[in-house]
């Protein structure tokens, strides 16, 4: 029986990029990281406001970098990474938050909302792993966290473009667990249901209830909560877990 490999030290500086992390649930994981001690890259297409993240957990005593990044360029993805290397030295967390949403009935929907959030979603879920997959295999250790939804298990009315999107990243996530595994890489993915950001925040009020009587808790979801259950992926206690997925839904999916 071969032995397991063997993980960085523990008391090793580890090195984190979180795309879409400046604001909502992003924000929310690019800060629980280095809380933890781990020098976190704020990927964002906004890029002043990823600076302001990045400000915000230095002040707080972390380690952090800002990169504007359009995740579904593949020359972005790739200069994320390079800049990741070239400012902290190596890549050990990839956390593929960002994401959009542009709903409308299918039969309503426009082929450019199509395309956008499918090549966002997913897409850049998949350039980001792509190319931050060839710098963790060299050193044989790496975490890949994805942000999928309960959206792409359910489906949702009315999201047909993001419910495959990310039915999509958790296939992928599932395909680069297995492609990954032998060189010590996990790949999971997060769920989470009914979160409050400040998108969510702007729907009609009856809406938010309807969502939130579906849920067995009775109550919304915070980015924060969702941001431990990726800081737990990413952390050596679930470093003999791969290609799952994590629902974090309050019970919205059981």
């Amino acid at each position: 029986m071969s032995e397991p490999a063997v993980p960085p030290r523990t008391d090793a500086v580890l090195n984190a990029v979180v795309t879409g992390a400046a604001r909502g649930i992003g924000k929310a994981i690019a800060r629980r990281l280095a809380r933890e001690g781990f020098r976190v890259v704020v990927s964002d297409i906004m890029g002043e406001e990823a600076e302001k993240t990045a400000r915000e957990i230095e002040q707080a005593g972390g380690r952090a970098l800002a990169i504007r990044t359009d995740v579904s360029s593949s020359g972005d993805a790739e200069a994320l990474v390079k800049q990741t290397i070239a400012a902290f030295g190596s890549i050990d967390i990839l956390v593929n938050n960002a994401g959009i949403t542009r709903d409308n009935l299918s039969i309503r929907m426009a082929e450019s909302d199509w395309d956008l959030v499918l090549g966002i979603n997913l897409k850049g879920t998949f350039l980001c792993s792509q190319f931050a997959a060839k710098e963790m295999m060299k050193k044989r250790f790496g975490r890949i966290v994805n942000l999928a939804s309960v959206s792409g298990i359910l489906g949702t009315a009315g999201q047909a473009n993001y419910a495959a999107s990310k039915a999509g990243v958790i296939a992928l996530t599932k395909s680069m667990a297995r492609e990954l595994g032998g060189r010590n890489i996990t790949v999971n993915a997060v769920a989470p249901g009914f979160i409050l950001t400040e998108m969510t925040e702007k729907l009609p009020e009856a809406v938010k209830e309807a969502y939130i009587a579906q849920i067995a808790l009775k109550r919304a979801g915070t980015p924060d909560e969702v941001a431990e259950a990726v800081h737990f992926l990413a952390s050596p206690a679930a470093q003999y877990i791969t290609g799952t997925v994590l629902n974090v839904s309050g019970g919205l999916l059981i």
